[in-house]
C-alpha cells in the first residue's frame, strides 16, 4: 500500500515511520527540509535507505503532491499543524486525486465533527484528550 503523509511533525513522522516499518510504501511531504531529521531518528539508515521517501513541499501546491506521489497513493494523511491547510488538502486528494481513504487531523473538536459528517475522516487529538480528562475524572470519585 503507497501511504503518503503530507506533515513530518512528531504525529506524521511517527505514523510514517511505522507504516514504514509495516512495510508500506511511504512518502512524507513537508515545507520544512529539517522535519527530514524527524524521519531518520532512530532508523540504523536514512529514511530513503530504508525505503522511505521525501519531498520539499507545500501540502497545499498540488504540483508538490504530485512530486510526492498523490495520484498512487492508497492512503493520504493530512498531518500539518493548520486544520485550514488539512482540510483543504483531504478534500483534494478526495475529490481532485480519488485517493480511496483519506485522513484529516483537526484540532477543532466542532469542525472535526462537522466534517466527519460531511465524510471527511477526522481524528482529533482534543477530543481525544477530553475524553481521556474525562475519565481520569472520574476515576478520581
Amino acid at each position: 500500500m503507497f501511504v503518503l503523509i503530507v506533515g513530518a511533525g512528531r504525529v506524521g513522522a511517527a505514523v510514517a515511520q511505522s507504516m514504514l516499518a509495516q512495510g508500506h510504501e511511504v512518502s512524507v511531504l513537508d515545507d520544512d527540509p529539517l522535519s527530514h531529521e524527524r524521519l531518520d531518528a532512530g532508523l540504523e539508515t536514512t529514511w530513503e535507505e530504508a525505503g522511505g521517501l521525501f519531498t520539499i513541499g507545500q501540502g497545499i501546491e498540488v504540483d508538490a503532491l504530485v512530486e510526492a506521489g498523490i495520484e498512487r497513493a492508497s492512503v493520504f494523511v493530512a498531518s500539518t499543524r493548520g486544520d485550514n491547510t488539512n482540510l483543504v488538502i483531504a478534500q483534494v486528494a478526495r475529490e481532485r486525486f480519488a485517493v480511496k481513504t483519506v485522513i484529516a487531523r483537526v484540532m477543532d473538536p466542532a469542525r472535526a465533527t462537522w466534517y466527519a459528517e460531511q465524510g471527511v475522516h477526522t481524528i482529533c487529538p482534543t477530543l481525544q484528550a477530553i475524553s481521556m480528562f474525562e475519565a481520569a475524572i472520574n476515576e478520581a470519585d
